[in-house]
């Protein structure tokens, strides 16, 4: 078993949380065994559970029902269809609504149905039968506000994501030292940096073929507006809101700011800086280009990109991938844009078939538990962990497998969108020393930003917004990417631009938007 040290330990420690326990000390919620329908529905899964027969359940959910004698059987409509929107709007078409709605993006069609009658107010079920649930609220006032509903009440339990730090920059340090190169301190020096990469064959094949900037997600090269003090998003969403001044809602793409970031970032492209296939190559691409020692900077996750020192080094000598500080902006600010968001617009909610809503709501309320919050996050104790001097430690088994940790742990029923507070313990484990030490970089600067958490239409707004937006981001996104690609020229076709999105109704939008965050968060 793989022991962690004493500074680890500490780290992890600094996230446990007290909660109060079951008034009577036991997790048992009903003495008959009662069986609860679920639609779940998200990205890796189409329903509850590997598969329909017993021998295919999450072992989480074996051990959930040892605990509290509920059982959840799958009642997942669309499971034909990986859009969890598409499935959530057949689910409230049909009518014959299961116990329990849960998965991916239930906060929108949630707040707007739950108002209307599909789905059961939990204000007043969490304060009386849900002590850890409300313990959380008590805690987190601003997690509470941003689930609520235009007329009060919250019809949903999120998924509360846990940690500070998503995604990092990260570059080829073996490459700045073959050229005698000093880390980018500001985007001057990252220009230049990003120049060498390109023309002087760091990875000393003889070739011109190094690809200086790239990133899995064709998204991430907006990340770049940043270095220009300008926006991509206002959450860990690409293209959302953005909280602007402190106290009104804007969209980046509608900034002049953006309007020089998009210049400076099509020159980039258009000098090769940027992965010409940006657009194309995909997922795949850290994978490639790392693995063929071309690529030399990106901005991805903290944990996963960081595990490439270890695969790496046997393939490309000298391989090495670290984080390094956001270099600074024209005026001299550092952003890191993306973070941990502390509540996803996933989670689960009751439907108003429910007959049975406060054995549910304590069932909810068992996942907020000590004991229910490590299952949820690490699995069945003995099969995936063990507590090791007071720590959930992931078995060796578990830690050295091919397969990645988060993916192990989703199989087992762990980690997957159900309403429950992940434990950032979970992750610590498997990010590599590489990521710990950039993490703990981070944290020498003021480098986060305000997240918006989304607000809760009014019927009326709500229509607003529908009528508008889509077609509208559909109309940013394009020229987005033409522009970058050179069809078109940001700063000549600006005035154009904006009149467009003005006609388009972004003026109507924005103050939809920021009526319905006035109201919601005061």
């Amino acid at each position: 078993m793989r022991k962690l040290s004493l500074l680890t330990l500490a780290m992890l420690g600094a996230t446990v949380a007290t909660s109060p326990a079951f008034a009577d000390g036991d997790l048992k919620i009903v003495d008959t065994p009662l069986e609860l329908t679920i639609h779940m529905h998200w990205p890796r899964a189409q329903g509850y559970g590997v598969g329909g027969t017993a021998s295919e359940i999450y072992p989480v959910e074996e051990a959930a029902r040892a605990m509290t004698g509920i059982s959840l059987t799958d009642a997942t409509v669309g499971s034909n269809t990986t859009d969890s929107n598409e499935a959530m709007n057949l689910l409230i078409a049909q009518g014959d609504m299961p116990d329990i709605v849960g998965g991916h993006l239930i906060k929108q069609p949630v707040n707007e149905f739950g108002p209307q009658g599909a789905f059961v107010p939990l204000n007043e079920l969490v304060a009386e039968h849900a002590p850890n649930i409300q313990a959380f609220w008590d805690s987190h006032p601003e997690v509470l506000a941003s689930i609520t509903a235009f007329d009060g009440n919250y019809y949903y339990i999120p998924y509360l994501p846990d940690g500070k730090y998503g995604r990092a920059w990260f570059i080829r340090q073996d490459w700045l030292d073959s050229l005698g190169l000093e880390q980018p301190q500001n985007v001057e020096e990252l220009e230049a940096t990003l120049v060498a990469f390109r023309d002087n064959d760091p990875n000393g094949n003889g070739e011109k073929d190094e690809v200086p900037y790239f990133a899995r997600q064709w998204e991430e090269v907006n990340r770049l507006l940043t270095l220009w003090d300008a926006r991509s998003s206002g959450s860990d969403t690409y293209h959302d809101f953005y909280i602007q001044d402190d106290k009104s809602i804007a969209h980046p793409y509608a900034q002049d700011s953006y309007r020089d970031g998009i210049a400076n970032i099509a020159r980039w492209y258009a000098e090769g800086l940027i992965d010409a296939e940006i657009f194309t190559r995909g997922s795949s691409s850290r994978d490639y280009l790392l693995s063929e020692n071309l690529g030399g900077l990106t901005h991805d996750w903290f944990a996963s990109t960081s595990g490439y020192n270890g695969k790496l080094a046997d393939k490309v000598e000298g391989f090495n991938f670290i984080p390094f500080l956001p270099p600074a902006s024209p005026s001299g600010v550092r952003m890191e844009e993306h973070r941990r968001i502390p509540v996803k617009p996933d989670g689960w909610a009751i439907s108003h078939t429910n007959e049975n809503l406060v054995e549910t709501i304590k069932y909810f309320d068992f996942w907020f538990t000590e004991q229910g919050r490590l299952l949820s996050n690490f699995g069945v104790e003995g099969k995936t962990w063990n507590m090791i001097d007071g720590q959930p430690v992931f078995t060796d088994a578990v830690l050295n497998a091919d397969a990645a940790v988060n993916s192990q742990m989703y199989l087992e029923g762990a980690q997957i969108q159900r309403g429950y507070w992940q434990d950032y313990r979970y992750e610590w484990q498997w990010t590599a020393q590489a990521a710990r030490e950039g993490i703990e970089l981070y944290d020498t600067e003021d480098l986060l930003v305000e997240q918006f958490l989304g607000v809760a239409f009014t019927k009326e707004e709500q229509a607003v917004y529908d009528r508008y937006w889509p077609s509208m981001r559909t109309y940013m996104l394009e020229r987005n990417q033409a522009w970058i690609l050179g069809t078109g020229d940001v700063k000549a076709d600006w005035d154009d631009y904006i009149k467009t999105l003005n006609k388009m109704g972004y003026e109507k939008i924005i103050d939809v938007i920021n009526s319905a965050y006035t109201r919601q968060y005061g």
